[in-house]
């Protein structure tokens, strides 16, 4: 069975505080990228300061319509494993590691390293080729996130894009991050691999997989969910 990997962004809302150690190497998934977060958790200055689990952290709509406390039991170790959280602090974190609390976006700048995007890239990038290779990919990212690394370089089996458009074919912002998490919480529950399988995702606010705007087949799929239709 091939791995499931679904990249999410991570939010600016957050949950304050936190009783957890502060972060440190050894503690996160992809610890190859322990080097390169340990020198931008010291220019935030966040050494010191208490975590959370980056999935009780995020708190934006996304995180709260996927809901993951109310998951059955089975689709929250499914979330644990395949779900990896893009931010500006330590590049991409599993749903179970340690977060501090930070608003830091990889579009955001943080000195010395500039524009965290652009830091995080070459050093992100061979990581997740690894990490990543032959597997099937939900990549859930917006345009500044996506920014942090190179899909091209990474040989996945499949790399699944998803948008949501309104009646006229448009993208839709407001209801983008509500209707992703939505997806989110479908797919860790049915397990879902495959493109064509989401035909059975009914989203309470009318989107719907249009087949005829997709493209499902090939190793790149493109899929397009419609209001209204």
């Amino acid at each position: 069975m091939r791995k499931l990997s679904i990249l999410l962004p991570h939010s600016r809302g957050t949950r304050h505080g936190g009783s957890g150690a502060p972060w440190s190497p050894g503690a996160s998934s992809l610890p190859a990228l322990d080097e390169f977060r340990a020198q931008v958790v010291s220019a935030a200055d966040l050494g010191d300061a208490p975590t959370k689990r980056s999935i009780e952290r995020f708190d934006g709509v996304l995180y709260r319509e996927l809901d993951y406390p109310s998951l059955n039991a089975a689709a929250r170790r499914r979330a644990r494993s395949s779900v990896l959280i893009f931010n500006g602090l330590l590049g991409a974190s599993g749903l179970s590691d340690p977060m501090p609390d930070h608003r830091l976006g990889p579009g955001d700048r943080l000195e010395p390293m500039g524009r965290l995007a652009s830091w995080w890239k070459p050093h992100l990038t061979p990581v997740l080729a690894d990490h990543l290779k032959g597997a099937i990919v939900w990549d859930l990212l917006p345009q500044e996130h996506s920014a942090a690394w190179d899909p091209t370089a990474v040989d996945t089996h499949l790399r699944i894009t998803v948008r949501f458009v309104n009646v006229e074919g448009a993208t839709v912002s407001h209801w983008n991050k509500l209707l992703k998490g939505a997806l989110v919480r479908h797919l860790v529950t049915n397990r879902l691999v495959e493109p064509e399988a989401l035909v059975r995702f009914r989203h309470p606010a009318g989107y719907r997989l249009d087949t005829a705007a997709s493209t499902l087949d090939g190793a790149e799929p493109d899929v397009v969910f419609r209001a209204g239709f």
